[in-house]
């Protein structure tokens, strides 16, 4: 394994024009993702959560390259050399794909009604030309058995109606990986399944990640999903990310107030256990031209004047790994 990382994400930003239009430039924008910096190594699952709209799926398409960013820089190790995903050419970009693929939320819209489960999963073994149809056939019926759908003969030539919700995602599960990427987007994966199949998901995604060294991004707004799923966590809030480091470390002794709060709103099924809730206030806002100040300021508990007149913090190491944005954070040691 090398010891570089497989993912570099360096300054990486996406504004959407509010106002403008054909004959006047847009002068108000939405920073949906606002300088985002991180690494994803070789085989690391790293789980990406926050609240709804604060920039999470967006950065994943980015790394896709299904949204272009309006600045930064995503870049992919191939070989020995990074290239930046964001010049890919039309005629790389099938090379691209073979090494980068999604998971979609949505089990149901992800997929061609009119098409069968074995022209679902085989079309990126044909789209990469890989094999002859009768080897196609049995590499896909191969990723089906892996996938649970047993026996693959059964459900190859079904379509997606003919399936429940479950197994469908485990299709798409099929679909990403049967040309093994190096790299692989998961958008809430399990988030429109029912909580009794979630986690039989959740463990086959992990188990299809260590056999074929898949390096996962995993986008989910429930911690718990990220403790079972991720080796690391990024918190993101308002397309900015506050907090980054080991999953264990993070969950049992955040940094970040805004992370408190996230964890304080997690319901213990102790009832004897109570748990002191993190006061913040208000509600999210709009990351509508934000102030040049912290993300966090309007609802942060322990602000002061230094963070309304400095512009956001950037990421800092605050100890045991852990990356902090916030000023009023100590460093440890």
């Amino acid at each position: 394994m090398s010891n570089q990382p497989l993912i570099k994400v360096e300054g990486l930003r996406k504004l959407y024009p509010i106002d403008g239009g054909v004959f006047r430039k847009a002068s108000t924008f939405n920073h949906a993702v606002d300088g985002l910096n991180f690494e994803i190594g070789h085989g690391e699952s790293l789980g990406l959560v926050g609240e709804s709209g604060c920039g999470k799926s967006t950065t994943g398409k980015m790394l896709v390259k299904l949204f272009e960013p309006s600045e930064g820089s995503v870049k992919l190790q191939v070989g020995d050399s990074y290239i930046n995903v964001s010049n890919i050419d039309r005629n790389s970009r099938k090379d691209f794909r073979r090494n980068v693929q999604m998971i979609f939320q949505d089990p149901y819209e992800s997929m061609n009604p009119r098409m069968t489960i074995f022209d679902i999963v085989g079309e990126p073994l044909a789209v990469q030309g890989i094999g002859t149809i009768n080897e196609r056939e049995e590499r896909v019926a191969e990723f089906l058995e892996m996938v649970g759908l047993t026996p693959a003969s059964s459900f190859m030539f079904r379509y997606p109606h003919e399936l429940s919700g479950g197994q469908r995602q485990r299709v798409a599960i099929a679909r990403a990986l049967v040309i093994e990427p190096a790299f692989v987007v998961a958008d809430e994966p399990t988030s429109m399944l029912d909580v009794s199949i979630r986690t039989g998901v959740m463990k086959l995604m992990q188990d299809l990640g260590q056999r074929l060294n898949v390096t996962y991004l995993y986008i989910t707004h429930d911690l718990a999903v990220a403790r079972y799923m991720c080796d690391r966590i990024a918190v993101m809030y308002l397309g900015k990310i506050v907090e980054i480091g080991p999953t264990e470390e993070l969950l049992s002794n955040p940094r970040h107030p805004y992370t408190k709060a996230l964890l304080s709103a997690v319901p213990i099924p102790d009832p004897r256990i109570k748990r002191d809730p993190v006061m913040i206030e208000g509600g999210i806002s709009k990351a509508i031209d934000p102030k040049p100040q912290c993300r966090f300021y309007a609802r942060c508990p322990i602000r002061d004047d230094h963070c309304k007149t400095n512009p956001h913090p950037t990421l800092e190491m605050k100890g045991s790994g852990m990356q902090v944005a916030c000023y009023k954070v100590p460093a440890e040691g």
